[in-house]
């Protein structure tokens, strides 16, 4: 749960908190997990919400206390959430970056389902541990902890899209909504040393699934146990994917490789049509050698055949015979 102030950009899309207003929607009883100093909790009283809160931060949730309707100070860790408030008590259970920061996840959503009331959903969002970047700072050897973020030094556990829709389903959860807030590779707080990646590399990952998704957002329901899963939904990015997939060096020196690459395909093509026909060219030689071999053996053979006939006696005594009349003629 948080230890920092949430940063919001209520009007940006492409904002974790701003896709947790929009699927909690209005006119819900709202428990707020994580709620920190209160900030998205007023976001949703503002859009016509009663929201509760809990923080294990007792001077943020001093804070949150100003505002919304109740705020209790626990640790998710060592306490339960049915310890704190009543089953079947809310519409919806907000846990905006909170799996990734418990030690048990799995109890914290099942104790979470159990706050539901009847349609109640929950609204979560986690970081994307298969980002881009991360990616990218795997090849290079990284693992670099930082203040916050992706690999913020307070997570316990990381999630990508296959094992978060995994440990949702694993405690009897199916998800209607999943989004993703989005951005590149190269901008975001990941050290990385991108001068050493190959070009090709960089723009490869960038158009991996899953490799601009910075945190997931998503809203679960309890499973109906006796009905067949649903497909899981697909991911909707929070803004078009081109809008933050960056152009730049990487991606013209891709584009130039490419071209190369195409060029270098075309004249091996090329090549092999030359020699394809060159081929051919020679087999068509080779079998008209061969005719005339053997038109010259047979020509060979009757000039032989003549000269065995001229040189025999029947062929002298006939042209003794013959010559008078030859004479004559």
């Amino acid at each position: 749960m948080s230890r920092y102030r949430v940063d919001i950009e209520p009007s940006n899309p492409n904002d974790s908190h701003f896709q947790v207003v929009q699927l909690v929607g209005s006119g819900h009883d709202v428990l707020d997990v994580g709620c920190a100093d209160g900030d998205v909790g007023r976001l949703l009283q503002e859009t016509g919400n009663r929201v509760s809160g809990l923080d294990r931060d007792a001077e943020a949730a001093e804070k949150a206390r100003a505002d919304l309707e109740r705020v209790v100070v626990a640790d998710l860790d060592t306490s339960s959430l049915l310890d704190h408030f009543e089953a079947a008590s809310f519409d919806v259970v907000v846990l905006a970056d909170v799996l990734e920061h418990l030690r048990e996840p799995e109890r914290a959503l099942r104790e979470a389902t159990e706050l539901l009331r009847d349609g109640g959903r929950l609204v979560l969002s986690v970081p994307n541990v298969a980002h881009g970047a991360l990616r990218l700072a795997l090849l290079q050897g990284r693992w670099t902890y930082t203040e916050a973020g992706l690999l913020d030094r307070t997570h316990l556990h990381f999630f990508t899209r296959t094992s978060l829709l995994q440990l949702l389903e694993g405690v009897g959860l199916a998800v209607d909504d999943l989004r993703a807030t989005v951005a590149d590779p190269l901008g975001v707080e990941v050290e990385l040393e991108p001068d050493r990646i190959p070009a090709t590399l960089v723009e490869w990952v960038r158009h991996q699934p899953d490799a601009l998704h910075y945190q997931f957002v998503l809203t679960a329901r309890r499973a109906d146990p006796d009905s067949e899963p649903a497909p899981r939904p697909r991911v909707i990015p929070a803004i078009p994917l081109d809008a933050v997939r960056a152009q730049d060096a990487y991606t013209e020196q891709m584009r130039e490789q490419q071209d190369l690459r195409h060029r270098l395909l075309t004249t091996r093509d090329h090549i092999i049509g030359l020699e394809a026909r060159a081929s051919a060219a020679d087999d068509r030689l080779r079998w008209t050698e061969g005719r005339l071999r053997r038109s010259r053996t047979r020509a060979n053979r009757l000039q032989k055949q003549v000269r065995d006939m001229e040189a025999s006696t029947t062929w002298r005594v006939g042209r003794l015979i013959t010559s008078p009349f030859r004479r004559g003629r």
